[in-house]
């Protein structure tokens, strides 16, 4: 039977394990893709940790890892228009990307442009969708100057490039070792630490910052928020209850087939890059988990699955 990576209780990484499972059943609106990528996300360990989705009920029995995957369609349950078998998709599953099969809904899937690989596709259903999101959310016109917190990592690199295209100025705070990384994307580096909203402003052009699209939370949120009489200008993919709490609010995610269909024409058009760093098989699925778990990854971890 099929291989997946899922955990069976909450908890670390020693709840993690592989298990076999049949081929999942398509149901009405939904597609059975057979997966060649899945992007791994900080989301994954936090559900693994005991994080719940609005409205998700309590684990039973099992939960695969995952939340995004590009493969090709095997079946296409009732109801479902504008997708065949042998099509490549991306999207968001709702059995888990760790695996070689999946179901994803019709609705929040896209056909895979021939110009973008497998890989490359698996990226975007998250990171980059959460970057797009989040910059129509703050509708900033060009020119204005924006600062991203934690912009080394997958949804930093990806709002960055797409910050950039919209003629915005970018300050993106990353670690000293991620510098060079995040400067090639056209931002203002400043690493974390001490006076950090100080130095964002002797590093920020004309010495203000208009907006804070932050993803990493904790102290350096509170602290960057400082920089913004207008708090409606604060969101966050990180911390919701704290930057309720500060006045800004957090990421409204759109989870639609369109703006799937947006950011794939914005990396077949080169402007948006996906930066995939690191690479694993199937069977190594826990380790690319630790990659991200421990907080140090640069841009994309992917997992590949073989046809």
């Amino acid at each position: 039977m099929p291989k997946v990576y899922a955990f069976t209780r909450h908890g670390g990484p020693e709840v993690e394990t592989f298990l076999d499972l049949p081929v999942p059943e398509p149901g009405p609106g939904q597609l059975l893709v057979a997966v060649r990528a899945a992007g791994v996300n900080p989301v994954d360990w936090k559900l693994r940790a005991g994080k719940r989705r609005p409205g998700q009920a309590p684990l039973a029995g099992h939960e695969v890892l995952g939340s995004e995957v590009a493969g090709v369609v095997r079946a296409v349950g009732p109801g479902v228009e504008g997708f065949a078998v042998g099509d490549p998709v991306f999207g968001n599953p709702v059995t888990g990307g760790y695996a070689e099969f999946t179901l994803v809904p019709a609705d929040i899937a896209a056909h895979k442009p021939d110009a973008l690989s497998f890989v490359e596709a698996a990226v975007l259903p998250v990171a980059a969708a959460t970057a797009y999101d989040g910059l129509r959310q703050l509708d900033l016109p060009a020119g204005s100057t924006l600062l991203i917190t934690g912009a080394g990592g997958g949804v930093g690199v990806a709002a960055t490039q797409i910050a950039v295209h919209f003629g915005l100025r970018v300050v993106g705070t990353a670690s000293a070792g991620k510098k060079e990384f995040v400067e090639s994307f056209g931002a203002v580096h400043v690493a974390p630490g001490p006076r950090l909203a100080e130095r964002i402003r002797e590093a920020a052009p004309d010495g203000r910052v208009d907006a804070v699209f932050d993803l990493v939370g904790g102290a350096d949120l509170a602290e960057v928020a400082q920089l913004l009489p207008d708090r409606e200008r604060l969101i966050t993919a990180a911390a919701k209850e704290t930057v309720t709490e500060l006045g800004g609010a957090p990421v409204a995610r759109d989870r639609t087939a369109a703006v799937l269909d947006e950011i794939a024409l914005l990396a077949v058009a080169g402007v948006l890059r996906p930066q995939v760093t690191a690479s694993y098989p199937l069977d190594r699925a826990g380790d690319a988990l630790r990659a991200v778990e421990d907080g140090h990854a640069r841009g994309k971890t992917v997992i590949e699955v073989t046809a």
